[in-house]
């Protein structure tokens, strides 16, 4: 029996659960702490994504491949390389690739060693994997500083925090002072400094709140991309 009924009422919660996050995300940037409802709310959030994945490849067997091992424990393949992804599909998926070369394909198509594009699914197993069996993977805060340096006629010159000048740097007609890495005090330009602020997922170094976001992208794009042919 097809779980669409089940796989689109996930994507619904993931929809709202979202929403919810983000507004727990400004709260927490602004506190400067991970506060604990977010850090649930963001452990339900992706075990909710991940039993969508899981679902789908419930239902491909199912379709598909009549000659899998019932007693195997079944997961949506997501593979580092060719050869580990050629080694899951024909032990997990049997004849898939006969019974339907289009399932194949999109599976395939999709791993991260295929494109570059496909790196957030590298970062979503990885995160799942580790929230299984233990709390969700701490958080860190980060902060990059952007100068931007803007001239009477309108030009501008930006950088940011890892560029680092030295005595006698002019930037639009003004001396930098190399202890601030700013203009010195003038009448000429408009220096403005803003300061991005950002949690990350510790040992992923990418963003929590793209990654939470991207990962319901491409997982409904998967759902569609499937759900004809399941």
């Amino acid at each position: 029996m097809s779980r669409k009924t089940d796989i689109e009422a996930l994507l619904k919660r993931a929809e709202t659960t979202l929403q919810k996050i983000s507004s727990e995300y400004d709260n927490s940037l602004h506190s400067k702490t991970v506060s604990a409802d977010l850090r649930i709310d963001i452990k339900d959030y992706f075990s909710n994504l991940r039993s969508i994945l899981d679902y789908l490849a419930h239902d491909i067997v199912d379709k598909y491949c009549p000659n899998a091992n019932p007693k195997n424990r079944l997961y949506f393949p997501i593979r580092a390389d060719q050869n580990a992804f050629t080694i899951e599909i024909t032990k997990s998926y049997p004849d898939l690739i006969g019974n339907n070369k289009t399932v194949y394909d999109i599976l395939e198509n999709l791993q991260p060693f295929k494109k570059d594009e496909n790196k957030w699914l590298t970062f979503f197993n990885k995160l799942n994997n580790e929230n299984k069996h233990e709390r969700l993977v701490a958080q860190t805060r980060t902060e990059t500083k952007n100068i931007t340096v803007t001239g009477q006629g309108g030009g501008s010159v930006s950088w940011g925090s890892g560029v680092t000048f030295g005595s006698g740097v002019s930037v639009m007609g003004v001396a930098i002072d190399p202890n601030t890495q700013l203009p010195f005090p003038n009448n000429i330009v408009k220096t403005e400094i803003v300061t991005w602020v950002d949690f990350q997922f510790e040992d992923i170094n990418v963003s929590a709140l793209w990654l939470t976001k991207e990962s319901l992208i491409q997982i409904t794009k998967i759902y569609n991309d499937l759900k004809s042919e399941i």
